[in-house]
């Protein structure tokens, strides 16, 4: 939690908005939303409903931040090998990563393989 404490106050800085501009916004208290930065206090679902639009990030990404949504599809989550025929390891590693990391690691994966098929024809 403690990241995503960090993670919620450099977005505030970006935005930029004062912890008090994000309380008003957002309708969550200033102490609350201070002890959830600091690390001391766990968001609920609520609270990152709440907070999302103010600080400029699509729900799904706080959720997905704050552990309660996997970043991989459904499918992916659940079978390794849907996800372009990676050996387990592999993606259950890149399903630590975030989304756009994954994508481009899969990517590369992919121009891997067929060099390795190509070079295995010649």
């Amino acid at each position: 939690m403690n990241d995503l404490g960090r993670i919620i106050k450099q977005q505030r800085a970006r935005v930029p908005l004062t912890i008090r501009e994000l309380a008003v916004k957002s309708g969550v208290s200033t102490s609350h939303l201070s002890r959830i930065q600091r690390g001391e206090r766990s968001p609920s679902a609520n609270v990152l409903q709440r907070i999302a639009k103010p600080l400029g990030f699509d729900e799904n990404e706080l959720f997905i931040l704050a552990g309660y949504l996997s970043p991989q599809p459904r499918s992916t989550a659940e079978n390794p090998r849907a996800c372009g025929g990676l050996d387990p390891y592999v993606a259950r590693v890149l399903g630590q990563e975030p989304v756009d990391i994954q994508r481009t690691a899969i990517e590369i994966l992919s121009i891997l393989k067929r060099l390795a098929k190509g070079i295995k024809r010649e």
